[in-house]
């Protein structure tokens, strides 16, 4: 695995570690108030990575694209923002909603982004 591929599985990884140490704090505490971070994490974070890298790595010549690393860092950054923000929104912080918004729309961006990229990859005929 190489380029925006390992990129993306190393995000994963990370996602994956985080959401299931917030998961462990929950249970351990057995305060569930996080669960919306902890679930996006995992989904939005993890899985999202992981399918994103494999993608990637199933299609070695569009992950050396400009497109792909734009992809990645906008998927990386607004996701990071994402759960940081949605953590202290949920811990009582409503200030940090704007943060919360800007990067939900970040990444959206970046799944339009990877649906313009993918797409026309999986439906190209041979």
């Amino acid at each position: 695995m190489q380029g925006v591929a390992r990129n993306f599985f190393t995000l994963a990884i990370i996602y994956s570690l985080c959401g299931m140490a917030l998961g462990l704090h929950m249970a351990i505490s057995q305060d569930h108030g996080q669960m919306p971070t902890h679930a996006h994490t995992m989904v939005a974070g993890w899985l999202m990575s992981a399918v994103f890298a494999f993608f990637y790595h199933l299609f070695p010549a569009i992950g050396q694209k400009m497109l792909a690393t734009i992809h990645f860092w906008l998927t990386a950054i607004s996701g990071i923002g994402l759960l940081i923000g949605l953590y202290f929104l949920l811990a009582g912080n409503a200030a940090i909603e704007p943060l919360v918004g800007i990067s939900s729309m970040g990444f959206y961006a970046a799944m339009l982004l990877f649906a313009f990229i993918a797409l026309p990859a999986v439906w190209k005929k041979a």
